[in-house]
């Protein structure tokens, strides 16, 4: 048991300071109907790793620059005229397949397809953790600085720009730590399930929350609570972390779903 403390610590000290960046950016996404945004981002991550892969540069590199550069993609694609959910949808399809076909070339990339597409949090190691955490309170301490403008952006954007935030700036800020977090989440739940870590405990929250610093708090809970039940669970049934964390956060959707429901309904029969 002790050996097992020992192998895990890392990986659930790295699982218990993300949801400080996950638990705000998952809420403010959910607001701001940007779900898809998310998916797109962790799509890009892929190609991320095989650009890497191409040109022989470290991998959190090569993620880190394609996802400023998407950054920047979808700052200019931002049109009236176009829906938003169509805009991701093309990029995310176009992101992934891309990333998939050229890791495909890549004979030395192929055997770890599996860990970047549902994730490792097991391979977070004590040398890793410092610059990971450092990261992950970054993105933490920037939202927190700007929060009272992105709260505002998010739930009344015409009121908060007559007085004078400035939504164009606060978008860029908000797709720039998302950035960062994809950067990070990889290594956790892998390129496929990156968005599920942000949407699903903000989706939850939302159930049981009543005002939008509730939501946060409880969204920061439900992931921590997932995360440590997921890592444990992936060590004692030997599966993909990334699986079993983000089926834990299904199944704890579905019990305050179920719950609320039921006791809605009795309450109504009452």
């Amino acid at each position: 048991m002790y050996e097992w403390l020992i192998l895990l610590a890392p990986a659930w000290l790295m699982g218990c300071v993300l949801p400080l960046s996950t638990a705000p950016l998952g809420c403010l996404m959910l607001w701001r109907r940007m779900s898809f945004f998310a998916d797109t981002m962790a799509h890009g991550t892929l190609l991320g790793v095989a650009i890497a892969g191409l040109l022989s540069l470290p991998i959190w590199l090569g993620v880190s620059l394609l996802a400023v550069i998407l950054v920047g993609i979808l700052w200019f694609l931002h049109d009236r005229r176009l829906p938003n959910d169509a805009l991701l949808a093309l990029c995310s399809a176009t992101l992934l397949c891309s990333g998939l076909l050229l890791i495909q070339q890549l004979p030395t990339l192929r055997p770890e397809l599996m860990s970047y597409l549902f994730g490792d949090l097991l391979t977070v190691t004590w040398q890793s953790l410092p610059a990971l955490i450092v990261t992950i309170l970054c993105a933490g301490a920037i939202l927190a600085y700007h929060w009272r403008s992105q709260l505002r952006l998010a739930l009344a954007s015409d009121i908060a720009q007559s007085e004078g935030i400035h939504a164009g700036w606060q978008r860029l800020i908000f797709m720039g730590v998302l950035a960062l977090f994809t950067v990070i989440a990889l290594k956790v739940v892998g390129s496929l399930l990156m968005g599920a870590l942000l949407v699903i405990p903000a989706l939850t929250a939302r159930l049981l929350a009543h005002s939008p610093r509730q939501m946060v708090i409880w969204a920061f809970i439900l992931a921590e609570l997932a995360i440590t039940v997921g890592l444990w669970s992936s060590a004692w049934l030997d599966i993909a972390t990334g699986l079993s964390i983000v089926l834990t956060m299904s199944v704890l959707f579905a019990i305050v779903f179920i719950s609320q429901k039921v006791w809605f309904k009795s309450k109504s029969l009452a």
